[in-house]
């Protein structure tokens, strides 16, 4: 099986929320952004932990998944957020722009309808902190038809920690994957 997707979220991921006094964990550190479409006079204040850019680095270097951004960041969470974090230049889901009063329309996560027809029939291992019951009932019954699917989902004020990854990568362990890095060089092996 090929690497399974990453799906990262940034807000209440990378990026917690604030807690009711309106604080930031002391584990992360300040940056002023100008998301596409922002006036520089105009920025964003996030708050992002030095801590995760190693443990996503441990796990972009195996080669067991496909890290890939989906979040309202969109391409900012490239050009903006992962610098920051020292990653390199990762992909993302072209989410739409909807015109939405809650994050749960449906009563489910906004994203999921484009991330599932985004998938197709590939595996994923979902990083959230917005997911619902139906959100893992979706993910189980992917599942149940051959497709992995594998939610985690921080708590948002927390924001990601090593062990949400290191649940990742035991749910990717009980898969039989070949790393990205063999499986180009396989014959016959095909692009994403």
């Amino acid at each position: 099986m090929r690497p399974p997707y990453l799906l990262l979220d940034v807000d209440g991921v990378l990026i917690p929320f604030s807690d009711a006094d309106g604080t930031s964990p002391a584990t992360h550190d300040r940056h002023d952004v100008v998301p596409t479409g922002r006036s520089a006079d105009d920025p964003v204040t996030v708050w992002l932990s030095p801590s995760h850019s190693p443990l996503l680095m441990d796990v972009i270097r195996t080669g067991l998944v496909t890290p890939v951004w989906c979040t309202s960041w969109r391409q900012d969470a490239t050009t903006l957020i992962g610098p920051l974090l020292g990653l390199p230049s990762l992909p993302y889901v072209d989410l739409p722009r909807p015109q939405i009063t809650t994050s749960h329309p449906n009563g489910y996560l906004w994203k999921r309808d484009h991330v599932d027809a985004w998938l197709g029939d590939k595996p994923v291992a979902w990083v959230d902190d917005d997911f619902t019951p139906l959100d893992h009932a979706w993910a189980a019954e992917r599942t149940a038809r051959g497709m992995a699917t594998f939610l985690v989902q921080p708590d948002p004020h927390i924001g990601l920690l090593a062990e949400h990854l290191a649940e990742v990568m035991e749910w990717v362990g009980r898969l039989s994957v070949v790393p990205a890095s063999e499986s180009a060089s396989a014959p016959g092996a095909e692009a994403a």
